[in-house]
């Protein structure tokens, strides 16, 4: 029997995945192996009938630069006794690709284990994907999925302080990134957004609704002193991250909750809770200054990926062929910024409690400081002309609200 690789995708779509995908099946299929692709992720993976595509060079080659997966994908995390050793015994798989976050990474590592008891010999290799940029990859080098997703927020940005520009108003927008301001970070500066708010921004202080929301109306102040009547408000949803539960709960927003007391925040728009908290707000203060939501989200996920995710996922997908021929596995495969392939295990990357800690936006680089000065934001200097607005300047104060003035 041929020998076969199998391929599964975890998590949610990242532009990108299809390329990974395609080039893996060119690759493996001119050495004469069977490529597999198997739906619905580990649920699939360990069902009565997984639902298999079987590629050809056709079938690859017409789907390496279309966004989404040709994979259904499948956020179903399996336990020990679901592991079932059927369906490499039944193809002959050498090699099982997962491509997905650390969870599908390291499923995978158990899962791989557990066929060694079997006395099957299957080799795994991880391709790490994530739009959040979130994984700590050497050189601080981007996941794969993030500047395509970032290129199209930029675009729906643009579209969006246009909207703005034209209409005189402010628009309140959040983006994804569940526990890194990465892509809000990305979006806001190429857009010259005049004020951005990220989970990062809060290391000398505790995130609360109230400093988000006079953060902006700081932006909207500054702006009307200098004869501005509009602008954009970026908030990366990864605030709600490290807020504290009761801040959430106590915050006046109709969440629903699960069945531990948790609020599902996934089941709301992160931009529309934002934008109504500041309404309130700006009618407490008697300001009559309108601002609108706009949630950029799914819209990310399965964009066509742009030349440069197309260039690092061919060059990923490559990467595996070069690992798995040296007889490496249990591995992560990675580029450097030369391009040059390696293997990163898990085990570089977890903390002592086995968890993978997020990479987060470098506050103190250059880079961070610089894009966050060319914010409009009110400072000392502008508390006469902010007392026309509001009583106490000193609450508006960008600086003194995350504690960056001690």
């Amino acid at each position: 029997m041929k020998k076969s690789i199998a391929i599964i995708c975890g998590g949610g779509p990242a532009p990108g995945i299809n390329t990974v995908i395609s080039t893996l099946a060119k690759t493996f299929l001119k050495d004469g192996y069977n490529v597999l692709g198997v739906h619905h992720g580990y649920k699939g993976l360990f069902s009565e009938n997984p639902s298999v595509k079987s590629f050809d060079y056709q079938s690859a080659d017409r789907i390496f630069s279309l966004g989404g997966s040709t994979l259904t994908m499948s956020r179903f995390k399996p336990k020990d006794a679901d592991f079932k050793a059927n369906f490499f015994e039944n193809n002959n798989v050498k090699l099982l690709v997962t491509i997905g976050g650390d969870d599908t990474a390291s499923t995978a590592s158990r899962l791989t284990k557990y066929l060694t008891n079997k006395k099957l010999d299957v080799t795994h290799i991880h391709v790490p994907k994530t739009i959040d940029n979130d994984l700590p990859l050497p050189d601080r080098n981007p996941t794969f999925g993030f500047h395509t997703a970032k290129d199209e927020g930029v675009r729906i940005g643009n579209t969006v302080y246009e909207d703005a520009r034209t209409s005189e108003n402010w628009f309140v927008v959040s983006a994804m990134g569940r526990s890194a301001g990465h892509l809000a970070f990305g979006i806001a500066s190429a857009c010259h957004f005049p004020m951005m708010i990220i989970p990062e921004m809060f290391n000398k202080t505790n995130i609360t609704f109230e400093k988000l929301t006079n953060m902006i109306i700081s932006s909207i102040i500054k702006s009307k002193i200098r004869g501005i009547e509009y602008g954009v408000a970026m908030v990366s949803e990864g605030v709600f991250h490290f807020m504290d539960e009761d801040e959430i709960k106590n915050s006046g927003i109709n969440f629903t909750y699960d069945d531990h007391g948790h609020p599902e925040l996934g089941n709301v728009s992160k931009s529309h809770i934002f934008n109504y908290l500041l309404q309130v707000k700006l009618k407490e203060l008697g300001l009559d200054i309108k601002s609108r939501p706009v949630e950029i989200g799914y819209e990310l996920r399965c964009c066509k990926p742009i030349a440069f995710d197309l260039t690092l996922c061919t060059l990923l997908g490559i990467g595996v062929k070069k690992l798995y021929d040296k007889g490496i596995t249990g591995c992560i495969v990675s580029a450097n910024s030369n391009g040059d392939i390696a293997p990163l295990y898990l085990k570089d990357f977890e903390d002592e409690n086995g968890k993978v800690q997020p990479r987060l936006v470098n506050i103190e680089s250059d880079m961070a400081q610089l894009f966050m000065k060319h914010l409009i934001y009110i400072g000392e200097s502008d508390y006469v002309e902010t007392k026309k607005y509001v009583e106490d300047p000193s609450a508006y104060d960008f600086k003194k609200i995350l504690n960056w003035d001690s």
